[in-house]
């Protein structure tokens, strides 16, 4: 097995593999790097004898990497003797179980002891399974912020003694918003991946879905779980039908929308309503957004009016620059061009949103359907060299190249 297929296994059980670390060690930061450990004497032994069962071999090599961690620790001889001696526990890499730990993970790294910053990081490293790297892309921040913001964490949580354990109802609610955060990061990177060879990175994506479940299953009276969830389903739904059978991505006007996931659109109806039971909040309203997407029968017959206004509401209730920016997407498509390049042009003027492709890519399309081919074509180069992701990238140029 190469690097890609140890990362592969890597993406789909690393959770799993950290939170049962956990549960058996006591310690959350022994037991992500012991995860690390055993993952990266898999990228050395798996090429020459690959196991045959890979979770499994990550378990137990993760598991004697704690043990010997704990053994190095003289202050802590008593409790190696215990560990050393304890039986392996037949359920400890049993998805069933798992997935409660996975979720008691996600609390323990958003818990109310460390920032906003170091609480998305952390969770994104150990429960999503995203590199460093990823998570600077995704918060268009410099790698060694974000690895200082996960050892921090790490350390912020032993020193505080968090317990491994799922918190009671009133101390979920408090740190919800951070996990709600961090599921949406982590579908947000697959389902547009920030770099690489792929547009869509499903097996992020769907963890990041099936995590939703679990949540919503676990608190169904909260509406923005529901919200979040809902968007997902709805999001995913095109997955089917935004790329070729080569990986090309299709654009929006151009998919064949008989290949969207009708079961995704219907569970995610399902799940914005319950969001809607005491109006919509954030994760609420992007739903409705693209359930807007999913109901039209086309891009022409889109009712683009209505998601203007559901945009001026995400506004007003969590303001960002790539809310405005996809504000004037939805202006363009409703009232046209120029009244959309007048908003895409205050967020240059203001420096909104730096070193980001997004804002080239949307003003070099507004100015293409405005006739101003030269000036559209350097705005799309422009954007392809911020680019990271190949594919979004080649459309980009091939964009530019077609108004030479």
């Amino acid at each position: 097995m190469d690097a890609a297929g140890v990362e592969a296994v890597w993406r789909i059980e690393s959770a799993r593999i950290v939170a049962a670390l956990t549960r058996f060690t006591g310690d959350f930061g022994l037991a992500e790097d012991a995860a690390q450990e055993a993952v990266a004497e898999a990228l050395v032994s798996w090429p020459l004898s690959a196991p045959a069962s890979p979770a499994g071999w990550l378990m137990a090599t993760a598991r004697r990497r704690a043990i010997d961690a704990i053994r190095r620790r003289t202050a802590l001889k008593d409790r190696y003797a215990l560990l050393a001696t304890a039986p392996v526990v037949d359920d400890e890499i049993d998805p069933d179980r798992i997935d409660d730990d996975v979720l008691a993970l996600m609390f323990i790294s958003c818990h109310p002891v460390l920032s906003r910053e170091a609480q998305v990081a952390l969770t994104l490293r150990v429960v999503g399974g995203l590199s460093s790297e990823e998570i600077a892309r995704a918060f268009l921040v410099p790698v060694p912020t974000v690895q200082a913001r996960i050892t921090r964490g790490k350390k912020t949580i032993a020193a505080a003694g968090v317990p491994f354990e799922l918190p009671a109802a009133d101390e979920r609610r408090e740190r919800l918003s951070g996990v709600l955060s961090v599921l949406y990061v982590i579908f947000t990177e697959g389902s547009t991946a920030t770099s690489g060879e792929r547009l869509v990175r499903p097996d992020v994506a769907y963890e990041a879905i099936r995590l939703a479940r679990t949540l919503a299953a676990l608190q169904p009276d909260e509406p923005e779980v529901h919200g979040l969830l809902a968007l997902f389903e709805l999001t995913a739904a095109r997955f089917p039908a935004r790329t070729g059978p080569d990986g090309t991505p299709i654009l929006l006007e151009n998919q064949d929308r008989r290949r969207w996931d009708l079961s995704a659109i219907h569970r995610g109806l399902a799940a914005l309503v319950k969001a809607s039971a005491r109006g919509l909040g954030p994760y609420g309203l992007q739903a409705a957004i693209a359930a807007a997407h999913a109901s039209a029968p086309s891009v022409e017959e889109t009712d683009w009016d209505r998601i203007v206004v559901l945009y001026e509401a995400l506004g007003r209730v969590a303001p960002s620059p790539v809310v405005e920016l996809n504000r004037a997407v939805a202006v363009a498509m409703a009232s046209g061009p120029a009244q959309a390049l007048a908003i895409v042009d205050e967020l240059v003027a203001l420096d909104r949103l730096p070193n980001s492709h997004l804002v080239p890519t949307v003003r070099g399309e507004l100015l293409t359907r405005l006739g101003r081919h030269a000036e559209a074509r350097a705005e799309l180069e422009i954007a392809a060299r911020l680019c990271t992701n190949q594919p979004e990238r080649a459309i980009l140029l091939r964009k530019a190249a077609a108004l030479s």
